[in-house]
Order: C-alpha cells, then structure tokens, then sequence
C-alpha cells in the first residue's frame, strides 16, 4: 500500500524539521540580511568573516534552482507570468531542496545558516504552488538565492541579476 503525498508536502515537512533542529545554532546569528525579498528579515552570518563552504550536492542544488529562476525572471519581473506556469517553478524549487535535504552533509554551523535559506525557499515555493500569490513566493525564492550567494562559498553560483 503506498500513500499518496502531495509533491510540495515532503520537502516542506523536511524542510521545517530540519529548520527547528538547526534553530538554536541560527539565534546566535549576528548579521541581518534584509533585502525586501521576503516577508520577514531572517539573520544570517558569516564563518569569522567568511563565507561558508558548500558541498556538491548542495551547488547542484541551488545552482538547479537558480537556473530555472532565471529562465522565468524576465516574465516574473514584468508580472507577466501565468499563474499556472508557477507550478512548474515550485515544483523545481521543491525538487532542490529534497535533494540538499537527501544529500548534503555540512558542518552543524554551516547547516544552521543552509536551513534558513531552505526555510525561505520552501515558504516561496509554498506560495508559488498556492496559487494565491505566486509572484511573491517567487520573489521571496530570489531573495534566498541572493542570501545563499552572499554567505556561501559557492564559485560555480551563477546569481540570479534583478
């Protein structure tokens, strides 16, 4: 017998689990990023002074995301993108973040920093799936990608210019 689980809800679920259990790590935080591409600000620090080492399945990740974020940011800028054609987008979002969930294996400090990324992209994609306000879950995915560029060392990032 197997269950049916809607594709958004997984990720999501691990997503949140994984964002409480890095959460104490992430209240000593000294660094606001606040570039407007949310709903919230959420704190974020450098490792003393720098950015944060990545591993590979984390860079194919974001670089997964950013990439279908590109292909679609022309649209979403002008607001010209269909609802519908957010699905896709969230879809891809999810997929990402399942896969940095499965796969990453960051020190416990570098993973508290990857969780509020993650928090910020699944609350994104959340809102693109629902349908209600997709612009604005695509905007809040942006601002994590930027977020995820600013405090990772990631050299094979390409950022998503808006």
């Amino acid at each position: 017998m197997s269950i049916n689980i809607p594709r958004i809800a997984v990720p999501f679920a691990l997503a949140t689990a994984l964002l409480f259990s890095g959460a104490s790590l992430a209240a000593d935080s000294t660094v606001m990023h606040d570039h407007d591409h949310g709903e919230a600000p959420f704190e974020m620090r450098l490792n003393n002074g720098e950015k944060w080492a990545v591993d590979a399945p984390l860079r194919q990740a974001m670089g997964d995301i950013s990439e279908a974020m590109r292909q679609s940011l022309p649209a979403i800028h002008e607001d010209r993108l269909p609802a519908e054609d957010y699905m896709p987008l969230a879809n891809q979002v999810n997929d990402g973040v399942a896969h940095m969930i499965a796969n990453c294996e960051l020190p416990p400090e570098a993973d508290a920093q990857l969780h509020m990324v993650i928090a910020q992209l699944m609350a994104g994609s959340e809102k693109m799936a629902a349908g209600a306000t997709p612009r604005e879950g695509a905007v809040q995915v942006l601002g994590a990608l930027d977020a995820y560029d600013q405090y990772f060392d990631d050299p094979d990032f390409v950022s998503v210019i808006h």
